[in-house]
């Protein structure tokens, strides 16, 4: 197998105009509101207009699947059958791909089927009989209707891997074998994956042939819009560390990354304890519970998503700022998919680490594996808390309008109270709404973390700086108040 090497074309350039889409997919792309093709769209859209194979490695929330599907479907010709094959790992990410198909291609008269499990296998082979040019499948859902010979006429020219490395990680590779033994031999094969390991790059010799290969990041596998920090803490400080971090940061929606069922419900008791909107996510639950969960965190009904790396996969969700990392991941890749999740589609995000002292070596080792921008931060002690909050209570008297109740309560008050001590005790009643508490200090300090470093053999943490204490004014009142 021969790969293309293509430049890295990190500014994107005009409209997508350029690249000759049909008018039916330049309608669809403008009532969806793409304006701009991002990075990846302006590398992949000309090589699959070209008909060539490609190897686009590229991070989630990039615009990955219009990078594939606009070339992809402007070159359906609507003889019969499904023309267009989408294979991915999760049918969250089955279904999230077929509705954004469904939107770029409905002006061009494309019919799209998503094909997983939980769902009526004859319903979906009945659909894909009606005349669906595009398949959205997951592969053990795929297989099963290729082994049983359910799709009728099936015979797709252009077939994509999207997130070929969750697919690898999920044990779908035999699965994906036996999937191409079905497929015709003459076809046009995109791969997409946010990391290359070993075992991609064999598949990837044996499914496409002379790949053009793109990447739309130089140095780092992690996106510049991230916001990367860690935290060295004590094993048993876990809990009090993302509460303390989260209530600091005040992040609009966050997913907060554990390793187990187990970890995931407990701390979920905790956050809703005090007052944190928070719903687990994990792979024991049943696809209904799972697709509800994620439809209310959509649809902004709670802010705190707690979930395993299994549950999570291809979760597309917008508006995540936050990322945390309960427990580090145990690879490279579970690291870069985990934070993948925020930043996205042009947006900034924050990924946040909380680490113990033995697993700092695992730690640099992910750090250097993506190049990433990784700073070491102190946890805020309960005094930085305090003066953040009295900070953010003086902004918000400062910012509130007067009302009419006021003037008659303090009218009520007259004579009854000094004005000064009437200030005072109102200054009390918010102040008491907005209370830090927990231990004053949790995790190292930068001179611990610099000891540790040193043993260790790595850089210093950010330069020995801090972070000022300062943030918004809080959405809430207490925690014990939130929604």
């Amino acid at each position: 197998m021969v790969m293309n090497k293509r430049p890295v074309a990190d500014a994107p350039i005009a409209g997508f105009e350029q690249f000759g889409l049909a008018p039916s997919i330049i309608k669809g792309l403008q009532e969806a509101g793409f304006i701009t093709p991002s990075p990846i769209q302006t590398q992949a859209i000309p090589v699959v207009l070209a008909g060539h194979d490609l190897i686009a490695q590229a991070q989630t929330g990039t615009g990955k699947t219009a990078a594939f599907g606009l070339g992809a479907m402007s070159q359906l010709d609507h003889k019969g059958g499904v023309e267009m094959l989408v294979i991915t790992p999760t049918r969250e990410l089955a279904s999230q791909v077929a509705d954004e198909l469904f939107r770029l291609g409905k002006y061009a008269d494309i019919k799209t089927v998503a094909a997983y499990g939980g769902q009526s296998i004859s319903r979906q082979a009945e659909l894909i009989r009606r005349g669906a040019q595009v398949l959205v499948a997951t592969p053990g859902r795929l297989l099963d209707h290729l082994r049983a010979k359910r799709m009728g006429k099936f015979a797709p020219k252009i077939v994509i891997l999207d997130e070929a490395d969750e697919m690898l990680d999920m044990g779908f590779i035999k699965d994906l074998e036996l999937i191409f033994e079905f497929l015709p031999k003459t076809r046009q094969t995109l791969l997409f994956s946010a990391t290359m390991p070993p075992a991609i790059q064999k598949l990837a010799q044996s499914i496409l042939k002379d790949p053009i290969q793109i990447q739309t990041s130089a140095g780092s596998t992690t996106s510049k819009d991230i916001i990367q920090r860690y935290y060295v803490i004590g094993e048993h400080e876990r809990t009090d560390a993302v509460v303390r971090l989260m209530e600091f940061e005040e992040p609009d929606k966050s997913i907060i990354f554990c390793r187990t069922k187990r970890e995931t419900e407990a701390l979920c008791l905790s956050l809703a304890g005090l007052g944190f909107g928070a719903r687990a996510l994990h792979g024991d639950m049943d696809q209904n519970q799972r697709e509800a969960s994620i439809k209310a965190y959509k649809k902004g009904e709670f802010e705190v998503l707690v979930a395993t790396d299994i549950a999570a996969r291809g979760l597309d969700v917008t508006g995540i700022t936050h990322v945390f990392n309960y427990h580090l991941p145990f690879d490279t890749e579970s690291y870069i998919h985990r934070i993948g999740r925020t930043a996205r589609a042009g947006k900034k995000g924050v990924a946040i680490t909380l680490v113990n002292a033995r697993e700092y070596r695992s730690l640099e080792r992910i750090k250097h594996a993506t190049g990433a921008d990784m700073q070491a931060e102190e946890v805020p002690t309960l005094k930085n808390m305090e003066q953040s909050l009295d900070a953010k209570l003086v902004q918000s008297i400062l910012d509130q309008p007067v009302r009419q109740a006021a003037a008659r309560i303090i009218k009520t008050l007259e004579g009854q109270i000094e004005l000064e001590d009437l200030a005072a005790r109102a200054v009390s009643m918010l102040a008491s709404q907005a209370e830090a508490s927990g231990p004053d200090q949790i995790g190292m300090k930068f001179a611990q973390i610099q000891a540790l470093q040193e043993k260790g053999g790595a850089p210093s943490p950010s330069k020995g700086r801090k972070r000022p204490f300062k943030g918004k004014p809080r959405r809430g009142a207490a925690r014990g108040k939130r929604d």
